[in-house]
């Protein structure tokens, strides 16, 4: 699967970067995180509940954070076992671009799953992953949006 899309965030580009690389942030962000815990500087363990269609699995996995140029751009990737329902894993490149006040956030995803979620179907696990995404983008953005005017 793959899905690219913009973000128009109410907040600098430096801010923005940070906070993409706050585990805090990024757990408050991510529907159905339970946990993110920082390994290093470019590594996390991550617990994720989630519910595509009839499956809901609980994902452990780790994120990497790669060709990290601040406060311009990124690659996060990671992989996620999810037991009887099958795994998960991808990447998205993340690029932040100034527009006055505001910063806006490119990414590109790719993703790839198998075991039971694939047998879900490409048109609800595609519909499920942009709904995901979308939540994410808006938590995130929302987040930072509060963060500024409090």
């Amino acid at each position: 699967m793959e899905m690219n899309d913009t973000q128009r965030i109410n907040a600098p580009r430096e801010t923005v970067y940070a906070a993409l690389n706050d585990p805090e942030v990024l757990k408050a962000c991510i529907p159905g995180c339970e946990s993110l815990e920082k390994i290093s500087d470019t590594e996390m363990n991550a617990t994720v509940v989630l519910r595509v269609g009839p499956v809901k699995a609980k994902f452990n996995g780790t994120v990497e954070l790669s060709d990290l140029q601040p406060p311009e751009s990124y690659t996060i990737s990671g992989e996620g076992k999810g037991g009887v329902a099958g795994f998960a894993k991808g990447g998205a490149k993340v690029k932040l671009i100034d527009e006055g006040e505001d910063t806006v956030l490119e990414y590109e995803v790719k993703a790839d799953i198998g075991g039971k979620l694939a047998q879900l179907g490409s048109r609800l696990i595609d519909s499920t992953s942009k709904k995901l995404a979308g939540q994410f983008f808006k938590n995130f953005s929302d987040h930072l949006e509060e963060g500024a005017g409090a």
